[in-house]
């Protein structure tokens, strides 16, 4: 019998930039290292309150590590 694990979880989190939109809103950029070696990006909106993937406020969630993991499972 074999134990099904994450395929893919976050490793890693480290601040890359702080950026502005072009509507003046301010975020965060972070890299997120996957346990299959993809450095995958994640930011923080809102002083944290919001966690999304990429650098767009989409397909976002109150967590970091929440969105980490969405970003390396690919989702």
């Amino acid at each position: 019998m074999s134990l099904n694990v994450a395929a893919n979880s976050p490793t890693d989190i480290n601040f890359a930039a702080k950026k502005k939109t072009t509507f003046g809103t301010e975020y965060v950029v972070y890299n997120v290292r996957c346990s299959d070696g993809t450095t995958r990006q994640i930011s923080s909106w809102n002083n944290r309150k919001e966690w999304c993937v990429g650098t767009s406020n989409n397909d976002c969630s109150n967590s970091q590590l929440k969105a980490a993991q969405l970003a390396c499972d690919g989702k």
